[in-house]
């Protein structure tokens, strides 16, 4: 029970009892910019309970930050995405101009909620501390529709990371041979090479990939060897 008293705004935004949190935000403003024991702060309980009227409260704060982290650094908009049904706390968080969830969402291949984001604003063309854009994650896990909905939305199609991976070089380093066809298909250019002056190609895992891919270059035109 200590906790909870220790936290009560916590409590209350994780457990959805919005005129507590009503009350406890009109009689000290200051609580919602405060940690508790798992690094999250009072929007983190609200984004991961969905609650529409409590995560609108928190954001009229005049202190409210978008894109604070939590102990685990999950961003409130980050766990709102991997939420079921979130498309309204969503689109609240993302008006308050919270930085692209863009990349959390392709790396785990949620469309429809990639798609909310990209309709609300969301940019593909935003790089993370690694130097990735949406399409690098989206590459590397294998998400050949991902991959497609970034492009139709101005992604570019060959950035390199901080290690001069292009997006193919993902594909085809973690085995997806569908999704670097794809790629080659919309004009990847397989003669880029990155930091360790490798192609795309060099990264295959097997050979059975290696052939997957040249013959899916080859079907489409393609001449990749030689």
């Amino acid at each position: 029970m200590e906790s909870e008293d220790k936290y009560p705004l916590h409590t209350a935004a994780r457990e959805g009892r919005v005129p507590v949190v009503e009350g406890l935000l009109k009689s000290d403003p200051k609580l919602s910019q405060r940690k508790d024991n798992d690094g999250r702060y009072p929007i983190h309980w609200a984004a991961s309970s969905n609650n529409f009227e409590i995560v609108q409260l928190l954001a009229n704060q005049r202190s409210f930050d978008a894109d604070v982290q939590d102990g685990s650094g999950w961003s409130p908009l980050m766990i709102s995405a991997s939420v079921p049904e979130s498309e309204a706390v969503l689109k609240l968080i993302i008006s308050k101009d919270a930085d692209t969830a863009l990349h959390f969402v392709a790396s785990k291949k949620n469309l429809d909620i990639a798609r909310i984001l990209i309709e609300n604003g969301a940019s593909t063309r935003v790089r993370d501390r690694r130097g990735q854009y949406p399409i690098h994650r989206a590459a590397a896990v294998g998400s050949v529709p991902m991959v497609t909905l970034l492009l139709k939305n101005r992604s570019p199609l060959n950035p390199t990371d901080n290690e001069g991976y292009t997006p193919l070089h993902h594909a085809i380093a973690e085995g997806h041979g569908d999704t670097a066809v794809a790629l080659l298909k919309e004009g990847a250019d397989f003669t880029l090479k990155n930091s360790a002056e490798e192609l795309a190609l060099d990264l295959a895992p097997d050979k059975e990939v290696r052939r997957y891919i040249l013959q899916g270059a080859e079907r489409e035109g393609i001449e990749m060897s030689g």
